[in-house]
Protein backbone atom coordinates (compact mmCIF):
# COMPACT_ATOMS: atom_id res chain seq x y z
CA UNK A 1 0.00 0.00 0.00
CA UNK A 2 1.19 3.34 -1.27
CA UNK A 3 -0.25 5.91 0.84
CA UNK A 4 -0.41 6.26 4.44
CA UNK A 5 -2.91 8.48 4.89
CA UNK A 6 -1.49 11.77 6.03
CA UNK A 7 -3.31 13.65 3.95
CA UNK A 8 -6.95 15.42 3.99
CA UNK A 9 -9.45 13.02 2.46
CA UNK A 10 -13.06 12.53 1.84
CA UNK A 11 -16.00 10.65 0.93
CA UNK A 12 -18.84 12.46 -1.91
CA UNK A 13 -22.11 11.39 -2.45
CA UNK A 14 -24.37 13.30 -4.92
CA UNK A 15 -23.23 14.53 -8.76
CA UNK A 16 -24.19 18.00 -9.04
CA UNK A 17 -22.70 20.22 -6.16
CA UNK A 18 -26.15 21.33 -4.72
CA UNK A 19 -26.78 17.37 -4.29
CA UNK A 20 -23.26 16.61 -2.82
CA UNK A 21 -22.24 15.84 0.87
CA UNK A 22 -18.89 15.75 2.02
CA UNK A 23 -18.16 13.45 4.30
CA UNK A 24 -14.80 14.20 6.16
CA UNK A 25 -12.65 13.54 9.43
CA UNK A 26 -13.78 15.37 12.24
CA UNK A 27 -11.10 17.55 12.29
CA UNK A 28 -11.21 18.94 8.93
CA UNK A 29 -12.13 22.88 8.52
CA UNK A 30 -13.40 22.67 4.88
CA UNK A 31 -11.29 25.41 4.26
CA UNK A 32 -13.63 27.71 6.36
CA UNK A 33 -15.70 27.89 3.65
CA UNK A 34 -19.45 28.08 4.61
CA UNK A 35 -21.33 26.76 1.38
CA UNK A 36 -18.76 23.98 1.64
CA UNK A 37 -19.22 23.80 5.75
CA UNK A 38 -22.99 23.67 5.46
CA UNK A 39 -22.79 20.41 2.85
CA UNK A 40 -19.70 18.52 5.13
CA UNK A 41 -20.49 15.65 7.95
CA UNK A 42 -18.51 13.52 10.04
CA UNK A 43 -17.33 10.61 8.47
CA UNK A 44 -16.92 8.76 11.28
CA UNK A 45 -20.82 9.28 12.37
CA UNK A 46 -21.69 7.53 9.23
CA UNK A 47 -21.91 4.09 7.90
CA UNK A 48 -21.27 2.69 4.62
CA UNK A 49 -25.27 1.46 4.20
CA UNK A 50 -26.32 5.19 4.57
CA UNK A 51 -24.30 6.35 1.96
CA UNK A 52 -23.83 3.08 -0.24
CA UNK A 53 -27.97 1.87 0.43
CA UNK A 54 -28.27 -0.59 -2.41
CA UNK A 55 -26.16 -2.31 -5.08
CA UNK A 56 -25.16 -0.36 -7.69
CA UNK A 57 -24.93 2.87 -5.97
CA UNK A 58 -21.67 4.30 -6.65
CA UNK A 59 -19.84 7.42 -4.04
CA UNK A 60 -16.57 9.02 -4.96
CA UNK A 61 -13.31 8.71 -2.47
CA UNK A 62 -10.69 11.93 -2.64
CA UNK A 63 -7.65 11.98 -1.34
CA UNK A 64 -4.89 14.33 -1.21
CA UNK A 65 -7.26 17.38 -1.87
CA UNK A 66 -4.06 19.21 -3.58
CA UNK A 67 -3.63 16.32 -5.73
CA UNK A 68 -7.02 15.37 -6.14
CA UNK A 69 -6.82 11.74 -5.75
CA UNK A 70 -10.34 10.34 -7.08
CA UNK A 71 -12.31 6.85 -6.86
CA UNK A 72 -15.00 5.65 -7.84
CA UNK A 73 -16.54 3.24 -4.94
CA UNK A 74 -19.11 0.84 -5.91
CA UNK A 75 -21.20 -1.30 -4.62
CA UNK A 76 -21.14 -4.38 -6.88
CA UNK A 77 -22.60 -6.72 -4.11
CA UNK A 78 -23.97 -7.62 -0.53
CA UNK A 79 -22.86 -10.92 1.14
CA UNK A 80 -24.44 -12.10 4.14
CA UNK A 81 -22.91 -13.57 6.80
CA UNK A 82 -23.52 -14.22 10.49
CA UNK A 83 -24.41 -11.17 12.45
CA UNK A 84 -23.02 -12.89 16.01
CA UNK A 85 -19.32 -13.24 13.75
CA UNK A 86 -18.60 -9.15 12.93
CA UNK A 87 -16.89 -10.12 10.43
CA UNK A 88 -15.05 -7.11 8.29
CA UNK A 89 -15.47 -5.31 5.22
CA UNK A 90 -12.88 -6.52 3.02
CA UNK A 91 -11.23 -6.32 -0.55
CA UNK A 92 -12.35 -9.05 -3.00
CA UNK A 93 -10.50 -7.86 -5.74
CA UNK A 94 -9.25 -4.51 -8.17
CA UNK A 95 -6.87 -3.72 -10.52
CA UNK A 96 -3.46 -2.47 -10.25
CA UNK A 97 -1.48 -1.01 -6.95
CA UNK A 98 -2.46 2.73 -5.67
CA UNK A 99 0.25 4.92 -6.12
CA UNK A 100 3.47 6.46 -3.95
CA UNK A 101 2.48 9.09 -1.53
CA UNK A 102 3.05 12.54 -2.75
CA UNK A 103 4.02 11.38 -6.30
CA UNK A 104 2.78 14.50 -7.78
CA UNK A 105 -1.53 13.50 -8.75
CA UNK A 106 -2.19 11.86 -11.79
CA UNK A 107 0.45 14.08 -13.69
CA UNK A 108 2.84 13.22 -11.47
CA UNK A 109 2.10 9.49 -11.32
CA UNK A 110 2.03 9.31 -15.38
CA UNK A 111 6.00 10.89 -14.80
CA UNK A 112 7.20 8.58 -12.71
CA UNK A 113 5.62 5.60 -14.59
CA UNK A 114 7.18 6.54 -18.11
CA UNK A 115 10.68 7.26 -15.71
CA UNK A 116 10.64 4.23 -14.16
CA UNK A 117 9.56 2.05 -17.02
CA UNK A 118 12.30 3.50 -19.12
CA UNK A 119 15.64 2.90 -18.12
CA UNK A 120 16.97 5.04 -20.79
CA UNK A 121 14.90 7.71 -19.10
CA UNK A 122 17.05 10.66 -17.60
CA UNK A 123 14.71 10.57 -14.05
CA UNK A 124 15.28 6.32 -14.60
CA UNK A 125 17.30 5.73 -11.67
CA UNK A 126 16.16 8.54 -9.09
CA UNK A 127 12.28 7.78 -9.37
CA UNK A 128 13.60 3.39 -9.37
CA UNK A 129 15.11 4.24 -6.14
CA UNK A 130 12.61 6.72 -5.01
CA UNK A 131 9.83 4.31 -5.66
CA UNK A 132 11.68 1.36 -4.12
CA UNK A 133 10.22 -2.03 -5.24
CA UNK A 134 6.88 -0.49 -6.37
CA UNK A 135 4.97 -2.68 -9.58
CA UNK A 136 2.17 -0.53 -10.27
CA UNK A 137 0.15 -4.10 -11.93
CA UNK A 138 0.63 -5.44 -8.29
CA UNK A 139 -2.51 -5.03 -6.34
CA UNK A 140 -1.77 -6.74 -2.87
CA UNK A 141 -5.23 -7.50 -1.50
CA UNK A 142 -3.82 -8.97 1.66
CA UNK A 143 -2.00 -5.40 2.74
CA UNK A 144 -5.68 -4.15 1.46
CA UNK A 145 -7.74 -6.36 4.31
CA UNK A 146 -4.85 -5.50 6.61
CA UNK A 147 -5.15 -2.15 6.39
CA UNK A 148 -8.82 -2.61 7.11
CA UNK A 149 -8.30 -4.77 10.11
CA UNK A 150 -6.51 -1.75 11.46
CA UNK A 151 -8.67 0.77 10.23
CA UNK A 152 -11.54 -1.11 12.28
CA UNK A 153 -9.42 -2.18 15.25
CA UNK A 154 -9.01 1.70 15.43
CA UNK A 155 -12.84 2.10 15.79
CA UNK A 156 -13.15 -0.56 18.02
CA UNK A 157 -15.04 -2.77 15.62
CA UNK A 158 -12.28 -4.95 14.82
CA UNK A 159 -13.39 -9.03 15.87
CA UNK A 160 -11.31 -11.33 13.53
CA UNK A 161 -10.05 -11.57 10.15
CA UNK A 162 -12.30 -13.68 7.32
CA UNK A 163 -10.90 -17.36 7.46
CA UNK A 164 -10.53 -16.54 3.29
CA UNK A 165 -8.39 -13.22 3.70
CA UNK A 166 -5.90 -14.83 6.07
CA UNK A 167 -3.30 -16.72 3.51
CA UNK A 168 -3.82 -14.23 0.44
Amino acid sequence: MGWENYHLHQLITGTCFEEKTFYAPPWDDSFCDEEFSARQRDETRIKARTILPSVGNSITYEYDLGDCWEHILSLERVLLVDPQEHWLPWCIDGVHACSPEDVGGTDGYGRFLEAIADPAHQDHAAMVEWGADFDPKRLDRKAVNIALWWWAKARGRHRKLRPDIIDR
